[in-house]
């Protein structure tokens, strides 16, 4: 099994570069940070449906897939013109959705298509606005000390689960904290991003681009017809899981 690593803004991800087949049990053990590869998800390329020049599958780390990644599509992208020699300009069907990159240096900008906007509803006793942008948010306003122990409960709160973000405007900025689903805190998420900069928008609280500051970094996020993301990825390197090692997790 190779793996390639890289992160966007510390969100880090691990794209399959072998044809070993993934299974949930597999992909937990490999983003085990103690005692496997470790990684905020795997992502694994497969067929394009029409219209697309690649195909992604999104693997969180407890096994279970998610529907589309802001930061995983940026890193994807990244490797597939890095580490492939794809076009600088690309398509990428996920299972929320087609969506178009652009890989300019280490820096990628991904359409990641419209946003849908409702609420506020309250969620386990908390007031949200939620927003799918292809893969579902919840957005609570403020923070919170026990926000960790929030998010966990909120994630858990409708069905099919859903990412949460506890916002702050101040100084022209969202600042945003991340609870992800199938991964809990992370220190940036593009799809988290492009869901804050949805809310602020549309509320009037900010101005688009927005830019979200998040634990680890920055991204900036235009807020119209779609949503367009745009942040650096850092590759990290390549690596090649041991076979003894495998040969206990495959099955």
């Amino acid at each position: 099994m190779q793996l390639w690593r890289s992160h966007g803004l510390g969100n880090d991800y691990l794209v399959l570069e072998s044809s070993d087949p993934l299974t949930p049990a597999l992909v937990r053990a490999v983003c085990d940070r103690h005692r496997g590869v470790g990684g905020d998800g795997v992502l694994q390329p497969c067929a394009p449906a029409p219209g697309a020049d690649f195909g992604l599958r999104i693997h969180n780390p407890d096994g279970s897939e998610a529907e589309k990644s802001g930061n995983g599509l940026r890193i994807f992208a990244h490797w597939l013109v890095h580490e492939r020699g794809a076009p600088a300009s690309l398509a990428v069907s996920t299972p929320g959705g087609r969506v178009t990159c652009a890989v300019v240096g280490n820096h990628v900008t991904v359409d990641m298509g419209p946003a849908r906007l409702w609420g506020p509803e309250t969620i386990v006793s908390h007031e949200a606005w939620r927003v799918d942008v292809g893969n579902p948010h919840a957005v609570v306003f403020g923070w919170r000390e026990d926000w960790r122990e929030v998010g966990a409960a909120l994630e858990s709160g409708v069905p099919g689960r859903t990412n949460v973000q506890f916002v702050e405007v101040r100084e022209g900025q969202a600042h945003a904290r991340i609870w992800e689903r199938g991964a809990g805190e992370t220190l940036s998420s593009g799809s988290s991003a492009c869901a804050v900069a949805t809310v602020c928008v549309r509320r009037g609280l900010l101005p688009s681009p927005v830019t979200v500051v998040m634990a680890g970094g920055s991204l900036q996020i235009e807020v119209g017809a779609t949503l367009r993301m745009s942040g650096p990825v850092e590759a990290v390197g390549r690596i090649e899981v041991a076979p003894a090692w495998l040969a206990t997790r495959a099955g």
